[in-house]
């Protein structure tokens, strides 16, 4: 099984909580809407996995350590995202010992962010963090991965979102291949670009689960925002990508109908997890 975390609006949240398996918390959010922030006090009182994210995807750099701490300290999530810096392993590295090493007590399992801007500096990476961290990360959208399969080098690859989907798998095949991954530790799939990427993982899981079990679990806000703006999954998933991100939706409130569409698709995304 993965696990599905699924960002949504405010309104959404609580029916959202009944086809997840966690809630996924965007720290920018936390200072200017105390209502967000509770939402996630309450559902850690009510017994729900929580991961606390340090919103590098949505500002294009991690929220400040010192900031971020301080609200790893006061929510006490299940988990938190220790600060990154995109496609850049050494930044990345240099930045997570540096938080480590001056918050190393922090409440919560700690998630270490795979970066890199090429195969091998995204192993370097993985073997600099891995030892120090309870979970570790892939992101969904490494630019490199469109000189790896290059946006209509053939039919499977129409778009750049079918590059950064066959990357990202390709990726973890590597790392399976040269034995990097630490099998004994889960590891977490930040985002997707397009969600038929998880029937893969699915399949894998159960045909190899010595090999793929490691693999615990996914955020993203794909069915949510393809659901809002009236897009439907289809039994293969998805030919392009609303670029459209969660968090600029926080206070929408959808109609009936869009709410129906988001149920959908997110009980469509469980499926390929879990087909």
């Amino acid at each position: 099984m993965i696990k599905t975390y699924h960002e949504a609006p405010k309104s959404l949240f609580r029916l959202m909580q009944t086809h997840t398996d966690g809630d996924y918390a965007l720290v920018h959010l936390f200072e200017s809407d105390p209502a967000y922030y509770n939402l996630f006090v309450q559902a850690l009182a009510r017994g729900r996995d929580v991961i606390l994210d340090n919103s590098v995807f949505e500002l294009g750099e991690a929220a400040d350590g010192p900031m971020f701490a301080e609200w790893v300290r006061k929510l006490k999530p299940t988990w938190y995202i220790v600060p990154d810096v995109l496609e850049d392993a050494s930044a990345t590295i240099d930045r997570f010992k540096q938080f480590i090493s001056a918050y190393p007590d922090l409440p919560g399992k700690r998630i270490g962010v795979v970066q890199g801007e090429s195969l091998s500096e995204a192993i370097r990476c993985y073997k600099a963090l891995e030892p120090e961290c309870d979970m570790l990360a892939f992101s969904f959208d490494f630019s490199w991965w469109t000189d790896v399969f290059p946006v209509g080098g053939d039919a499977n690859t129409p778009t750049k979102w079918h590059s950064f989907a066959r990357g990202r798998i390709w990726m973890l095949e590597e790392f399976l291949r040269r034995g990097v991954i630490n099998r004994s530790k889960p590891h977490h799939l930040l985002g997707v670009a397009l969600p038929q990427e998880m029937k893969y993982y699915s399949s894998m899981k159960k045909l190899e689960p010595d090999n793929w079990g490691w693999l615990r679990s996914v955020d993203t806000s794909n069915p949510v925002v393809h659901g809002l703006k009236g897009i439907t999954y289809t039994a293969k998933g998805l030919q392009d990508k609303e670029t459209q991100k969660l968090h600029e939706l926080i206070n929408y409130v959808p109609n009936i109908e869009q709410t129906q569409l988001v149920v959908f698709n997110t009980n469509m995304f469980r499926r390929f997890c879990n087909e």
